[in-house]
This record gives C-alpha cells, structure tokens and sequence, in this order.
C-alpha cells in the first residue's frame, strides 16, 4: 500500500501476468537548495537509467531494491517512499519495476564498473531528457512533485506484528512466556532481514516473550536499540487502550526511523492512532478488519517532518517464508 496517487494501477497492460519483477531506487539529494538526482549509465545497453535490477529468490521486493543499489552504486540505502512502478515489455513478457526514493546525505558511490560505468547528478528536468526508457520518467516526476509538496524527506515508522506464536490451547504457563512456534522463528529471522531496508535504529517492543524474539533477530544484527513498553501487550492495552495508542503516539517525538512490535488484539488502536497524523486518502486504504495484520507482517508509514508529523505514504509487507 502507499498514497493515494500511486493506488490506481499504473500499467496500461490490466489483467496481463508479470513475467519479470525488478526493483529499484532513485538516489536523490538536495545541493544549493535545488533537487539533484543521480543517474547511472550502463555500458552493456549504453543507456542512462535508474539503479534497478530484478528480484533474486528468497527476497522480497524491498530487499531487492536495496542490494541492487548496494550492487551497483555501492550506497547502503534506507529506502524512502514508495514511487509509482513502471511497466513494460522484454522478450519474456510484461516486466514491472518497483522503485522508491533514497536521500544520498554526502555518501561516496561507486559504481562497481560492470554493469554502471559511470554515474551522474543532475537537474530532474535534466535528467528527464537523458533518460533512455521513457516511462522511468515516470517516477521521477512524482519524485519532483513530493519534494515540492515537502513529503520527499521523510522517516520511517514500521508498525510490526509479531511472528506466529504457539497456540494458547497448548500453552499452561504464563501468556508472556508463551513462545514462537517453529514457523514464527523463520518468520522473525526473515522480520529482521526485511527490516534492513528501513533500518531503525530505536525498536520500542510489547515486553511479552513473543514480541520480543520477533524483533531481537534484526536488534542483534543491527545493534538497535531496545524499549520494552507494558502497554503494548495484551493484557495492559484491555485494560487502557488508551495508554497503548499513546506509547504510538511517543514514537512521533523523536522524529527518527522507529519500529515498533505489538499483538493482534492492539492493533486496532494502533491503526487508529496512526490514522490521526494521515490525509484522508490514506486512512482509507489502511487496514480495517480482522486481523489486520498476519503474523510478522508490517506497515511502514513514511513521516514527513514537521509540527503535525504528517504520515505521506504507507506501505504494507510481509517478509519471506523459507
């Protein structure tokens, strides 16, 4: 899921199946209070393009838009918001391509000399008319008209439901000792490397032994750091939903990427006060029913700063199951 403007479908081929999925991202950054974007050319089809690059097995459509902007410009990238995909045919068939937006803040690129020789920052009108595929224009001109509306520079909240659990049936002991099943582990190992687009850098989790192992995964690979907040389990947020929605509500404050790991029966005050800081148009494509997220599922807002922390896009991801 994300904005309103990239809901509608952007292909002009309905119905037709995809037969290649590719992802990708356009570097930006703003030099002398003006926009610059960078393109890459490629010596193999000499042409200008974005970084992209199609999807491995056992990735999802974030990772692989991450590791191919490793792969070929050497940037470690925090994926920003989501920009419209483009598609079109290949020899194969119908081919999309997924991108996003990534801020370059002064990092060195590298172009690894194989499949980019060269890149180039420059104007968006600029590189409009240096691109070699006509339809990348497209998410660069939404790129343009969100750094106009100043929703480009953005952060990342990730609201994480955690991984599948042993059933109540079969557990005695006490609810938050209850664990991960055997599928909820995989689940969580996949939660941490999904988690890698976005990068948080503060994890605030439900104290409950399932949250927890869901999260811990990407904190032991990431060193983030760590706030265990009772009301965000179960039984605290029966009791005061009210207390839940304002631990969500602190995670406004600091205006810096956050993930924050909670259980089914909160999310809907979640949801609620999450939708508080979103245009209408993005309240609307939230979710709204039970159970509103699967286990390990995630919903990434993107945070526009500002006195009314604004929510800009939203995105909605499960992470791949071995």
């Amino acid at each position: 899921m994300s904005s309103d403007a990239l809901v509608a479908d952007q292909t002009d081929h309905p119905g037709e199946p995809v037969a290649v999925i590719a992802a990708g991202a356009l570097p930006w950054r703003v030099n002398k209070d003006q926009l610059e974007v960078l393109l890459i050319h490629r010596p193999r089809y000499d042409d200008w393009s974005w970084p992209k690059g199609k999807i491995d097995a056992g990735e999802t459509i974030p990772e692989c838009a991450v590791r191919e902007v490793q792969e070929e410009i050497g940037l470690t990238a925090q994926l920003g918001i989501p920009l419209p995909p483009i598609h079109y045919h290949v020899a194969s068939g119908l081919k999309v391509v997924h991108y996003w937006a990534v801020q370059v803040n002064g990092a060195r690129l590298v172009p690894d000399g194989k499949e980019v020789d060269s890149v180039m920052w420059c104007a968006p009108d600029k590189a409009a008319s240096l691109l070699s595929n006509p339809s990348d224009v497209v998410p660069l001109e939404y790129l343009g008209t969100a750094h106009e509306r100043g929703e480009l520079s953005t952060w990342p909240l990730v609201l994480v439901r955690h991984a599948k659990a042993k059933p109540r049936s079969s557990w005695t002991k006490a609810e938050g000792e209850r664990p991960l099943a055997a599928t909820g582990i995989r689940q969580a190992k996949a939660v941490g490397r999904l988690l890698q687009v976005w990068r948080p850098l503060r994890v605030v989790s439900s104290p409950w032994l399932r949250c927890v192992a869901t999260v811990m995964p990407y904190v032991n690979a990431s060193g983030a750091k760590v706030k265990l907040a009772d009301n965000l389990t179960e039984h605290k947020h029966a009791r005061n939903p009210k207390k839940t929605a304002a631990v969500v509500e602190s995670l406004f404050d600091k205006q810096r990427a956050v993930a924050v790991c909670t259980h089914r029966p909160a999310l809907p005050t979640v949801m609620d006060q999450l939708a508080r800081h979103m245009p209408a148009q993005l309240r609307e494509i939230l979710p709204s029913s039970q159970p509103y997220l699967s286990p390990g599922e995630m919903l990434v807002c993107h945070v526009a700063p500002g006195a009314k922390n604004r929510i800009v896009a939203v995105e909605q991801f499960k992470p791949f199951e071995d």
